[in-house]
């Protein structure tokens, strides 16, 4: 069995290394028509841009998409500085219309987006001529050398029972060098994606084929973020099931988020897509969907006709009314641990790191801090948003609505959201994001914590102070000091995962719903488990 696993890293490491290496690979001449063509398209009207751009590469020499990607880059740069110093001329020689006339050849947009449009029309080379053998060779021996080294965990696992053995000496699941470099390669995927859409466009030719089934279009970077996050969900969930099959909990809620994941996130958006309709994912609720009331959203919901309107008002009744009365009846876990991609992801790629979790009172004053200050900025952006939609403004009381939601976008959306709240798991633990940062987690948190039925509870007379249960949880709750004293665990950064009473070898711990009348205990020592005294001190 040694040998099969070996045989799958081998595999899985071919794949990973061909799908790296794409960047790579590739070459980009464009000929004059082909420019030409595309400038049609996009309706650029300036005839410098025109120049600039064939200038720099309409050219023989065959470029890597570095090289493309600054000449492009630097080509649109030329162009609307060239037309920029116009403006300021005709301005102070009070030539208005001229000076309108040079507004129309201004390029809006991000530059490395710029260029990732015409490289994405232009490139030539094996992933784009053979997009389906490239991706048997990536994603292919990927996913199939990934299985033959997780299924044969089923046998080497042995007897019934979650096994962490041994998970504090492995490089790449105790802050080794394995787990800096894929937090590395982590990091620097996500800022490709991000900011640097077209160094990864022979990426999207492998999907292609695929994203032409689905929504008739050819793939964006995103539509690859999408499948590579469903792929690597399925297959880190088939591991959730070997390691924890014998909890029936951890499987129906693996099965839960692999679910709204695959269909509400990922399948739905495409079809609909296809169909002429807004791609929209139901499940995804404000503020964790902090663009759901953005200008542009809005106009295009608007537009949409009925189907529209029905996104619209099914965001703000999920917001208003369905999350909160959800975590009423089940905890934040209904959404965090049952329904979301986020969560999704931390529970399946990021099981191997839940253990990294800093417990210290001053990472759970930082969380405090921080998961609150993200949830205010998010509350903030959208009331300046939807004021200066509906009054006509460009700002509410000195704040520029496109400065705030830039803001947002780039500090939240893209660096803590993805760069980090993903990245940092082999260091940091796999709910960096959803701990200190979801805006979505802090809002559900007031409502756990004050008004739920949800809490774990615990038999502090059973409890042998092992501390597996502080060591496993991913929020960095000390639960065992809650076991100790046979108190309820009522916090509002618990997911409800279950991992702690998972790996408790007593039964100390439950998940339950239960009446709110007990809920959140009193910080004493409880000896023993007697339950009148437990009772009495309920009631004080």
């Amino acid at each position: 069995m040694k040998y099969i696993k070996y045989l799958g890293l081998t595999l899985f490491l071919i794949g990973f290394g061909i799908f790296t290496s794409a960047i790579f690979f590739g070459n980009f001449q464009v000929t004059q028509q082909e420019l030409d063509n595309y400038i049609a398209e996009k309706g650029y009207k300036s005839e410098y841009l025109k120049t600039v751009l064939s200038d720099a590469i309409v050219t023989d020499e065959q470029l890597s998409i570095f090289e493309f990607s600054s000449r492009v880059r630097t080509a649109f740069e030329t162009s609307n500085n060239h037309h920029n110093k116009l403006i300021s001329k005709y301005n102070s020689e009070k030539n208005w219309d001229k000076k309108s006339e040079q507004f129309q050849y201004i390029v809006f947009g991000k530059p490395h987006s710029l260029s990732y449009d015409l490289a994405k029309k232009t490139s030539k080379g094996f992933f784009r001529d053979e997009p389906n053998l490239a991706w048997w060779l990536t994603f292919g021996l990927g996913i199939f050398g990934a299985l033959l080294f997780i299924l044969p965990n089923v046998i080497l696992l042995g007897k019934p029972g979650i096994k962490n053995d041994g998970i504090y000496f492995e490089s790449s699941t105790n802050r080794g060098l394995i787990a800096w470099l894929v937090l590395i390669y982590l990091v620097v995927f996500y800022l490709l994606l991000y900011f640097m859409p077209d160094y990864v466009v022979n990426w999207t030719f492998i999907f292609d084929p695929i994203s032409n089934f689905f929504n008739g279009g050819n793939a964006s970077q995103w539509f690859v973020y999408g499948f590579l996050y469903c792929v690597i969900m399925i297959v880190m969930g088939i591991r959730m099931y070997i390691k924890y099959r014998h909890n029936k909990y951890q499987i129906v809620r693996t099965t839960s988020v692999l679910f709204f994941q695959i269909v509400f996130a990922f399948l739905i958006p495409e079809i609909m897509t296809s169909l002429n309709m807004p791609g929209y994912d139901f499940k995804s609720a404000f503020p964790l969907d902090y663009d759901f009331f953005f200008e542009w959203n809005i106009k295009s919901l608007q537009s949409s006709g009925a189907i529209g309107v029905f996104i619209l008002a099914w965001g703000i009744i999920l917001t208003l009314i369905i999350v909160p009365v959800m975590v009423y009846f089940f905890g934040k876990r209904w959404y965090c641990s049952w329904v979301c991609g986020c969560g999704g992801l931390a529970e399946t790629l990021g099981d191997p790191y839940r253990q990294h979790s800093n417990k210290s009172l001053n990472a759970w004053k930082l969380e405090r801090w921080l998961i609150h200050s993200v949830l205010l900025f998010s509350l903030l952006m959208t009331v300046v948003t939807l004021y200066c939609y509906f009054s006509g403004t460009s700002s509410f009381i000195g704040i520029k609505s496109q400065w705030i939601k830039d803001a947002y976008s780039f500090l939240i959306g893209a660096w803590f959201a993805g760069v980090i709240g993903t990245g940092f798991y082999p260091i940091f633990g796999n709910r960096v994001w959803c701990r200190f940062g979801c805006p979505l987690a802090a809002y559900l948190g007031f409502v756990q914590r004050f008004k739920s039925r949800f809490r774990i509870t615990t038999n502090g007379g059973q409890c042998i102070s092992c501390g597996n249960c502080s060591t496993y949880c991913e929020q960095g709750i000390d639960v065992r000091a809650y076991a100790q004293k046979g108190e309820n665990i009522v916090r509002s950064s618990c997911v409800g995962c279950g991992i702690c009473s998972a790996v408790c070898p007593r039964g100390v711990l439950k998940l339950e719903n239960g009446p709110e009348k007990g809920r959140i205990n009193p910080t004493e020592i409880l000896l023993g488990n007697d339950v009148d005294l437990i009772k009495l001190l309920n009631n004080q």
